[in-house]
């Protein structure tokens, strides 16, 4: 439809689909089982425990089409195409009904403005293979550096995974320590569940389509420190902004950078210094050598 985006569409898609694996999936601290995950393909829920069994529903962004797998052997497709989101919710219930699995869950979109209940938004209903195939090569791009970036802390850390909510690409270091309550504020989207997730002190980063031309790499830190927002040098692109409280760096300066990697993990360790010398973390304990066993 015009003025929508055919990632907007998919995000919603999404939405659906991390709901499933949010309603039948035990609970992990800071929302850890309800993300995606990047697969050789496009994105996934991992496993779902189901009754005696499991299942996975993949979004294959080579063949466009989401597939759902069940461990009894039994499997289903749905294609993707231009479609609306009534339209994609309704497919995907009625196919899982046929493999003979339930999954109730809450269905209206999260973190976003209008939330349209997703049988009733017949607005966002474009795709462009295309463009999702670029949109999936960037995350195939981000969640290899961001892994590579992970191996430097012994510390707790997240997965790097897709929260379906912002639709980011995300990977989160922790102090150890507790943090204040969060205030919330979060658009169609309750309190409780920002206390959940920011319950501890943490550094982020990750990637996030939804800013500027080709999307940006952020980062940030909760509770923010004093000093945390002048403290990265404000240079080749990246910036504070102070309406989110996070640091953004273009994609685009990334990509068009002589070596990609190195730029994007600049970044990281920068951002991840920022929050860890003004948040005074214990860094000797918590950082790790990931070239200790080669020597």
């Amino acid at each position: 439809m015009t003025g929508f985006k055919p990632r907007d569409t998919v995000h919603m898609w999404t939405q659906i689909v991390g709901k499933i694996r949010m309603a039948l999936t035990p609970m992990l601290n800071h929302w850890w089982h309800v993300t995606l995950y990047v697969t050789p393909r496009g994105l996934s829920t991992s496993k779902i425990p189901y009754g005696g069994g499991a299942f996975d529903i993949e979004f294959d962004f080579c063949d466009h089409q989401l597939h759902i797998r069940s461990s009894e052997g039994t499997a289903r497709s749905i294609v993707l195409e231009p479609k609306s989101v009534a339209a994609f919710h309704a497919e995907v219930f009625e196919t899982l009904a046929g493999l003979g699995i339930q999954a109730p869950i809450r269905a209206v979109p999260n973190e976003v403005e209008p939330a349209i209940p997703f049988a009733e938004d017949h607005q966002h209903a474009s795709y462009d293979p295309g463009a999702i195939r670029m949109f999936w090569q960037q995350l195939i791009e981000a969640d290899r550096v961001l892994k590579v970036f992970s191996s430097r802390f012994r510390g707790k850390a997240s997965p790097v995974h897709l929260f379906w909510g912002g639709m980011d690409l995300a990977y989160a270091r922790f102090s150890g320590r507790v943090a204040p309550a969060h205030p919330g504020g979060v658009p169609n989207c309750a309190d409780w569940v920002m206390v959940e997730g920011y319950s501890h002190e943490l550094s982020s980063c990750g990637f996030w389509p939804g800013v500027g031309e080709e999307g940006a790499f952020y980062a940030y830190t909760y509770p923010e420190p004093p000093g945390y927002a002048e403290y990265v040098n404000e240079a080749d692109g990246v910036v504070y902004r102070q309406s989110d409280r996070l640091y953004l760096f273009p994609y685009e300066n990334v990509r068009s950078a002589p070596d990609p990697d190195s730029k994007l993990l600049g970044f990281l360790h920068a951002t991840y210094e920022a929050a860890a010398e003004t948040g005074h973390w214990d860094r000797a304990g918590l950082e790790v050598d990931p070239h200790r066993w080669r020597r």
